[in-house]
């Protein structure tokens, strides 16, 4: 996550979406008093800074009625005011409102049979138990990204989505419209390294697979409008 005071934006991380490249491209020219979260495993040349600070919880928990307490007063104890995947509510709850409507918000979303793959060979190399597809999505844990970038109504909370098919290009009008300096392409493709079988999803996923990858992404199928 990013909040550049430099270039007026902010940047809602998703999963597997080439958040963690845009996080490292974007770190070499955010602004010393910008807030950049983590990243985890670490990658050079990314640098968090200014994500540490006291604030006042309540409100939020208010809001969540009670929900996350433990996992939000655990935070506030280690002043993680802001983390790495930290969703747009909650940073909206912990900002200026004239931040918030001020600067521009985006994230990047990418169809669910893609990124459902890309994060079956993610969670495979991480926890080294070499688990077959279909166990994984038997295990049903799968990177729902709509909650991070809209509200409880399923209203976005962004200024703009960013589809993952046409990153270089979209990412290339918006750091126009806000200054940053882009040549085009990202400098580097992080944790791009644990996906082996890089043939289309439409080769490798099943009609069985491909449907109980439908049904727990329905939300977002419907929201952008993804075909198979």
């Amino acid at each position: 996550m990013i909040i550049s005071y430099k270039y007026k934006f902010i940047f809602i991380k998703t999963q597997k979406t080439a958040g963690t490249s845009i996080e490292v491209y974007l770190s070499k020219h955010c602004g010393k008093n910008d807030i950049l979260t983590p990243i985890n495993p670490h990658v050079a040349p990314h640098l968090a800074r200014n994500y540490k600070a006291i604030w006042n919880p309540f409100p939020e928990i208010v809001e969540n009625k009670g929900l996350r307490l433990k996992s939000t007063l655990k935070k506030v104890l280690k002043q993680n005011k802001f983390y790495n995947h930290i969703p747009a509510r909650t940073i909206k709850n912990r900002i200026s409102k004239k931040t918030w409507n001020d600067y521009f918000k985006f994230c990047v979303e990418r169809n669910p049979w893609d990124k459902t793959l890309s994060h079956y060979y993610y969670i495979n190399a991480k926890s080294g138990k070499n688990i077959t597809f279909d166990q994984y999505l038997d295990g049903g844990k799968f990177c729902l990204n709509y909650p991070k970038y809209t509200d409880p109504n399923f209203n976005l909370m962004v200024n703009k989505v960013i589809e993952y098919g046409s990153l270089n290009v979209e990412l290339t009008r918006i750091f126009k419209k806000l200054g940053v300096p882009f040549g085009g392409t990202l400098s580097v493709r992080a944790k791009s390294e644990y996906r082996k079988d890089r043939r289309p999803y439409q080769q490798i996923i099943t009609k069985k697979q491909r449907q109980i990858i439908e049904k727990a992404f329905a939300k977002e199928i419907e929201m952008h409008g993804y075909k198979f």
